[in-house]
């Protein structure tokens, strides 16, 4: 993804307001099962889910089955490099007991050392929404285009673009979504244990810029302080473990 380094800076390891609990495990049969626990302390509100995974290796095929305390069930079909090398196809289909609401969605994602490609297409019979992104890269350097199109309405809903140049311990990012927001980052890993980034957004026909400045800093394998501030003086501290 592109700028996606400096975007971890800026928005993992910060729970405002939320109390986050997650558990995983793996049965000797090789079934995966997680489950997570959300609370919100302004609205009050308790989000809960559970998931199982299961791997054929020898097919290339992976089965995941997801239940929410909305009461909603999902489940993922995929299949991965036996189509063709670096090819992934996933089929997903939700159902919402209560209501009788169905969906569905077709995903593929292809990769290799040059060019990622990927593409969503909604499985609705009234009118699909097709959305497609790619990034190719060359020597560092990437660029890439996100559009959408809703078949429906008959019209293109987003169009993004973008262009980076990225090392192992550089990135520079920036961003024009449908030719009026624009964006830009900057990351950098100054050490082995400390992370820092920079951003900005900034949308056309407005004189409001938002400037802000992360920082990541690992005290073990395990645990970390990340730090933040912007240009209308907001401060975001966290210690996620």
């Amino acid at each position: 993804d592109l700028g996606k380094k400096a975007n971890d800076v800026f928005s993992k390891g910060y729970h405002f307001g939320v109390f986050k609990l997650d558990l995983k495990t793996k049965s000797e049969s090789g079934v995966e099962f997680s489950s997570g626990i959300t609370s919100n302390q302004e609205s009050g509100k308790v989000f809960g889910s559970l998931s199982s995974k299961y791997a054929v290796k020898d097919y290339g095929l992976t089965f995941t089955e997801k239940w929410n305390t909305d009461n909603t069930l999902a489940t993922d079909i995929t299949i991965q490099d036996k189509i063709a090398a670096g090819l992934k196809v996933t089929l997903q289909g939700t159902f919402a007991p209560q209501t009788g609401s169905k969906s569905g969605k077709l995903k593929t994602q292809f990769a290799n050392e040059t060019i990622a490609v990927n593409s969503n297409l909604d499985l609705d019979l009234a009118g699909p929404i097709v959305d497609v992104a790619a990034v190719l890269k060359y020597q560092g350097w990437l660029a890439g285009a996100h559009t959408q199109f809703d078949t429906q309405k008959a019209k293109f809903s987003k169009n993004n673009f973008a262009f980076g140049y990225q090392t192992n311990d550089f990135a520079l990012h920036t961003n024009v979504d449908n030719g009026k927001d624009f964006g830009g980052s900057i990351y950098q890993k100054v050490s082995d244990k400390l992370d820092c980034g920079v951003n900005m957004k900034w949308t056309s026909g407005s004189s409001d810029t938002l400037f802000g400045v992360g920082a990541k800093f690992a005290l073990d394998q395990d645990a970390s302080l990340h730090a933040k501030i912007n240009n209308k003086s907001l401060i975001g501290l966290g210690y996620p473990q």
